[in-house]
């Protein structure tokens, strides 16, 4: 995993490369055509639901009223849309159990007196 923490989509694609023995060029293609594919569904107003995975969903945003913190000043926010993703059931239970055993091997062990 990278130093930061984040992966990133090269980092994907390496992986499904070492893992399907496919190039990192052919993995690179589906990965982007992927990401492509959801884009655009959600640009046409789709949801996308991957079974065991989670929902892309679009939520839409009511027009409202901000305040900058540091003015006071009243600003109007328009209407809009934006993407939301869902983790499904598995993904939590799975992502729980993580944090969980991370945090088993991270805690401080018990000192004996």
């Amino acid at each position: 995993m990278p130093e930061n923490g984040n992966i990133t989509k090269k980092d994907i694609v390496e992986e499904i490369a070492l893992r399907t023995g496919l190039t990192q060029v052919n993995t690179k293609a589906i990965v982007e055509c992927f990401l492509d594919s959801v884009t655009k569904a959600m640009s046409e107003g789709h949801n996308i639901e991957i079974r065991g995975f989670g929902r892309f969903k679009i939520k839409k945003r009511n027009a409202r009223q901000a305040r900058n913190p540091r003015t006071g000043e009243i600003i109007p926010i328009e209407a809009g849309i934006k993407p939301v993703f869902e983790a499904s059931k598995e993904l939590k239970k799975l992502l729980d159990e993580s944090v969980k055993a991370i945090e088993i091997i991270h805690a401080p062990e018990a000192v004996n007196e």
